[in-house]
């Protein structure tokens, strides 16, 4: 990545300062694109917004949240580098529409080797845990099933050192229904991952954060997409 001068305004020292480069789940780098020329602002407080930005992968289209670039200068005072704006209109370089996920990826060290995903229509509910079957088989799970008798124990799919839920109905997936999988997994000593074709709640959403679940959300197409940081994760580093 280029490096471009950066002057701490507090004690005109100069810098050389590089934008930090992070995988796009697409596996291509990606980097904010530092605004040439523009003043550096020095951080007095933080706020959500200001700790952020949009960045746009230029192979893919995808827009994501990755950290704002900052610099701190041995003086003591942290500098805000400025970024170029991305706007909605931004297109990529085989013309694809970009796309803009529900929440803010962890950045990630490299790149899983994987072909594309191919995945399965859905029509009914068994074609939601059959696609969600390829999708961890895709991951690297070996000998990925789903088990021949229903129990009062909702496990929709097992594989080696894993199970995993597929709620194919239409309301939001519950908090309960993420600790109920959660102490499920925790009793087989095993790991565990969620499938959901109407989201997630926001409890259940916190509460799988804090206990490291991966929550991913379903469309018609089949394709599962992260919904939270342990998902990117698992996304990043396979079975």
């Amino acid at each position: 990545m280029e490096s471009v001068p950066v002057r701490c305004p507090a004690c005109r020292r100069d810098h050389a300062y590089s934008t930090p480069v992070y995988p796009c789940p697409c596996g291509a780098p990606t980097a904010p694109p530092v605004l040439r020329g523009a003043p550096v602002v020095p951080i007095t407080h933080r706020t959500w917004n200001d700790d952020w930005v949009t960045v746009r992968c230029r192979t893919c289209g995808r827009h994501d949240q990755w950290p704002q670039p900052e610099l701190c200068c041995p003086c003591g005072t942290v500098l805000r580098i400025p970024v170029r704006p991305v706007t909605e209109t931004d297109g990529t370089a085989d013309g694809a529409r970009p796309g803009r996920p529900a929440h803010i990826p962890l950045p990630r060290t490299a790149p899983p080797p994987r072909p594309v995903f191919q995945p399965l229509p859905i029509r009914t509910a068994h074609d939601a845990v059959a696609s969600a079957a390829l999708y961890l088989k895709w991951l690297g799970y070996r000998d990925v099933v789903q088990p021949a008798e229903h129990s009062p124990v909702r496990i929709d799919l097992r594989a080696t050192g894993l199970i995993a839920q597929v709620d194919a109905v239409t309301r939001p997936t519950t908090l309960r229904d993420v600790e109920c999988l959660w102490l499920n997994a925790l009793s087989a000593s095993v790991t565990s991952v969620f499938f959901s074709l109407a989201g997630y709640t926001q409890d259940a959403e916190a509460r799988a954060d804090g206990l490291g679940i991966p929550l991913f959300v379903m469309d018609l197409t089949g394709t599962p997409q992260p919904v939270n940081s342990p998902a990117d994760e698992l996304i990043s580093t396979g079975a």
